[in-house]
C-alpha cells in the first residue's frame, strides 16, 4: 500500500533530532535549507507510486547533516551517519537504509555518474537552488569560512568562477534535474544572465550580502 502521509514517529525524531544538527551547518546549509529540500523533494514525489514518502523525507532530511564536519565530502558523511543510525531500523528495513544511504550520498551536484535510484534522483533535483540570492550568499559565507585571508576582489572573483563551473552554459549542475521545475529554469536563465555581466554580478554580490 503506498505511503501518503509522513509515519508520524518518524517525523518526531527526525524533527526533534536530526534537523537541529543543520544549526551546525553554515547559513547556506542550515534548517531552513533542510526543510526547502524536504518540501521540494515531497512535491517532486507526489503521483509517483513507485516511491515510499517516508523514504523520500528521510533521505532529504539527512543529506547535508554532515555539511558541518566535512563541507568537502558532506555527502559522504551524511550517507554514514544515516546509515549508521539504530533509530531508522524502527521505521525501515536494512534495504531501503541502504537505498537512503545511497541517495544521500549521489546527491550532490559535483558527483559525476547518475544517482543509482530515484531517491537519488529527487533529493537531487531537490537541492538544486531556485532563488538568485542563494549562491551569492553561500558563495560568500564558504569563502569567509575557509579563505578568510583573502582580499574581498578575490572573494567575489573565486566565487563568480565557481558559479560559472556549475551554473554556466556547459556547468557540472545542469544535467543534475531530473524533473521539470519552472521555478529552477528562471532560476538558471537569471543566474546566467547575471554571469555574464561581471560588473553587476559583483554589485548584486555586495549588496545581497551587505558588504561596505
Amino acid at each position: 500500500m503506498r505511503v501518503t502521509k509522513i509515519n508520524e514517529e518518524l517525523k518526531k525524531y527526525i524533527e526533534g533530532e536530526i534537523l537541529p544538527e543543520y544549526e551546525k551547518n553554515d547559513p547556506g546549509h542550515g534548517v531552513e535549507h533542510a526543510r526547502n529540500v524536504i518540501a521540494r523533494s515531497l512535491s517532486f514525489a507526489e503521483g509517483m507510486d513507485e516511491v515510499n514518502l517516508d523514504m523520500v523525507y528521510t533521505v532529504a532530511a539527512y543529506h547535508d547533516i554532515g555539511h558541518s564536519v566535512d563541507a568537502k565530502n558532506h555527502e559522504k558523511v551524511a550517507a554514514e551517519i544515516l546509515a549508521k543510525d539504530d533509530n531508522l531500523k524502527k521505521f525501515f528495513s536494512d534495504d531501503e537504509i541502504k537505498t537512503m544511504a545511497e541517495a544521500v550520498y549521489d546527491h550532490r551536484a559535483s558527483t559525476e555518474s547518475e544517482p543509482r535510484s530515484v531517491y537519488g534522483k529527487i533529493v537531487c533535483s531537490a537541492d538544486r537552488m531556485t532563488s538568485l540570492e542563494e549562491p551569492l550568499k553561500r558563495t560568500y559565507a564558504y569563502r569567509l569560512e575557509h579563505t578568510p585571508e583573502k582580499s574581498l576582489a578575490e572573494i567575489i572573483e573565486d566565487s563568480w568562477r565557481h558559479l560559472v563551473e556549475k551554473y554556466g552554459e556547459n556547468g557540472y549542475a545542469i544535467p543534475k534535474m531530473y524533473f521539470d521545475d519552472p521555478e529552477y529554469e528562471k532560476f538558471l536563465k537569471d543566474l546566467q544572465e547575471l554571469l555574464y555581466d561581471k560588473e553587476k554580478f559583483r554589485e548584486l554580490y555586495i549588496k545581497v550580502n551587505g558588504i561596505g
